[in-house]
């Protein structure tokens, strides 16, 4: 695992922490609990004022596919609570579009979009505050789990296809655009959409995601334009 990401914040090291047994918490509810505890990514989130730990996943993508650029304006899908605006405006986009159904606290250069992007007043929203395209699309949205892998697949796809939906009439050419799906990548129809959309799509996992978590980003880069995703 790598401990550096581009801007030079490094991941702490700590001793492993165990629960005592007598604990009154149910037993999955001690595992989550352990591995959030010695999980080193929870801990430099902490330490180094990100909301999250999924702020990594970003950091890692954006790393090796450079998708931030200085003055980009990106829309953030499922925010809350903004680790990934919070890495997209600490790498130099002018303006971040935060839209969630949950709230999200206040950050300078962001605006915050409560509602369903999928709602058309939303997006139009949404694509008001942006003043003109964005440059970069990305999504870290997952349902609830059911426990039934074929049901949660499906469930991932829906909502990648749903932000692959808002990109495509959202993105200026030669965007970018990056979502949550899960192993097993992008599903026939949606790859054959991407493909033609965009000049590169790749599959990836970063360092951050937990090697037991089946999920994958999808990283599609080069958008043509409008006109080629009919």
């Amino acid at each position: 695992m790598r401990n550096q990401t581009r801007n030079g914040a490094r991941l702490p090291r700590g001793e492993n922490v165990s629960l005592q047994s007598t604990s009154k918490r149910s037993g999955a509810s001690r595992r989550w609990l352990t591995r959030q505890l010695n999980d080193p990514y929870v801990a430099g989130a902490k330490a180094q004022g990100w909301r999250s730990r999924a702020a990594f996943k970003l950091m890692e993508l954006d790393d090796r596919f450079r998708l931030i650029r200085a003055g980009a304006r990106v829309v953030d899908l499922g925010a809350a609570p903004g680790g990934w605006t919070q890495v997209a405006l600490q790498r130099g986009a002018e303006k971040v579009v935060a839209v969630d159904l949950l709230p999200i606290d206040a950050l300078t250069g962001a605006v915050v979009v409560r509602g369903d992007f999928t709602d058309p007043t939303v997006a139009q929203e949404v694509r008001a505050a942006l003043d003109r395209g964005a440059d970069l699309v990305v999504s870290d949205m997952a349902p609830n789990t059911t426990g039934h892998a074929a049901t949660d697949h499906l469930r991932i796809m829906a909502l990648a296809e749903a932000a692959l939906d808002f990109a495509l009439e959202t993105l200026t050419p030669g965007g970018a655009f990056v979502a949550k799906v899960l192993q097993g990548g992008s599903e026939g129809t949606m790859l054959t959409r991407l493909k033609r959309a965009f000049r590169t799509v790749r599959h990836a996992k970063p360092p951050a995601s937990r090697k037991e978590s089946r999920e994958l980003f999808v990283v599609a880069t080069g958008f043509r334009g409008r006109e080629q995703t009919i």
